[in-house]
């Protein structure tokens, strides 16, 4: 399975970033595999709609569930279309997350913000 987490920085021992859209790099981690990279968020700087523009790449880089702190609601609705289960991160490094997550530790998140619109 192909995980996706936001990231602060481009290390497996880094912060989980609390911005879903506005990530500067999303962590690709393959539970098979064991296999890591990382990629810059396109939609890190955008003007507006930037959840729905970085869950749309996570859909487009294959992704088969995020890992992450909250979630707006316009970007759930992508992940939704897509069949891409979120879960609510727990711990605080990608390396800890990827760990609860395949213990099973981690639960399906349940509660969407309405997002920020902009607003960072």
């Amino acid at each position: 399975m192909k995980i996706a987490i936001p990231m602060n920085e481009s290390r497996v021992d880094g912060e989980v970033c609390v911005s879903f859209g506005r990530a500067p790099y999303f962590l690709f981690y393959d539970t098979e595999s064991r296999e890591t990279n990382f990629m810059e968020n396109p939609a890190a700087a955008a003007q507006g709609g930037a959840g729905i523009k970085a869950a749309q790449a996570l859909v487009d880089e294959n992704a088969q569930a995020l890992l992450t702190v909250r979630c707006g609601e316009n970007a759930a609705e992508v992940f939704k279309a897509a069949e891409i289960k979120i879960y609510k991160t727990t711990k605080v490094t990608a390396k800890e997350n990827m760990e609860a997550f395949e213990k099973g530790e981690l639960a399906l998140m349940t509660h969407f913000h309405a997002g920020f619109h902009g607003k960072v």
